[in-house]
């Protein structure tokens, strides 16, 4: 006897809506609708997984589809919005292309907020944020998320350092020197952020003002030199690894 097939398919399309979900019918169009209608040639009956950041993945099943949009029932909600680790990205803006794919990466690894910080070697002085969250919503359909990363507008050095929480730890690549990373995260579990400099890193005031923040922690990533984008991404899966979601480094 054949199995049955998987419903929904997994090529079911997914896609992020800006708005809160729920039971009944949900009007899809713009962009959303074009790529559904003339590039999925999507049908009446056919299903879409929509999620919202808010109450998670719902089916939603075709039952009116024109030529600029489409009216979809919403019949099931198949997951709730999930838990995120509360791990920040405090970056450095990078150049264009680069600093997208740490905003890509930032929301595959499960960062629960992405925060530019401008420093005295930041080469970018206008960040697009409009594209930056374009970047991340793709990703977390790509990826199966049913949450995105808070996207904080830029921030001086100076400014983040002043009004950094209490209960927060703050562990910062240092091209110096630090503890690995691996064991400072470790050993410190809660509340963390990791601060990546630009290409140029930090300078020495910089640095000096970062050491003096008692929740600062210097980390070391290893002895080859990393460009920016790959640090920011290998210090997340580090913690990830060590205190996130992933299970803790050194466990079966």
């Amino acid at each position: 006897m054949p199995a049955t097939p998987a419903w929904p398919p997994q090529s079911t399309p997914r896609l992020f809506v800006d708005r809160e979900l729920a039971p009944g019918e949900t009007r899809i169009d713009g962009p959303q609708a074009h790529y559904l209608v003339q590039v999925m040639r999507m049908k009446i009956g056919d299903p879409v997984k929509l999620f919202d950041d808010r109450t998670g993945e719902w089916l939603g099943i075709a039952r009116h589809v024109g030529k600029r949009e489409l009216v979809l029932e919403l019949t099931e909600r198949l997951r709730e919005r999930e838990m995120v680790p509360d791990l920040w990205l405090c970056a450095a803006p990078i150049k264009k292309g680069r600093i997208d794919w740490v905003a890509e990466k930032a929301c595959e690894l499960g960062a629960a907020r992405l925060a530019p910080v401008l420093t005295r070697r930041t080469i970018v002085d206008r960040l697009n944020l409009e594209r930056l969250r374009s970047h991340m919503i793709e990703a977390a359909e790509q990826c199966g998320r049913t949450a995105l990363p808070e996207l904080a507008e830029p921030v001086k050095l100076p400014a983040l350092l002043r009004d950094w929480q209490a209960n927060r730890v703050l562990f910062f690549a240092d091209e110096t020197g630090g503890e690995p990373a691996a064991d400072a995260m470790r050993s410190r579990p809660g509340p963390a952020a990791i601060l990546i400099g630009p290409e140029g890193g930090f300078d020495d005031e910089e640095r000096a003002a970062i050491r003096a923040l008692p929740q600062a922690v210097g980390i070391g990533l290893g002895p080859r030199i990393l460009r920016a984008e790959t640090a920011a991404a290998a210090a997340m899966a580090l913690w990830m690894g060590a205190a996130g979601d992933w299970g803790p480094i050194g466990t079966d």
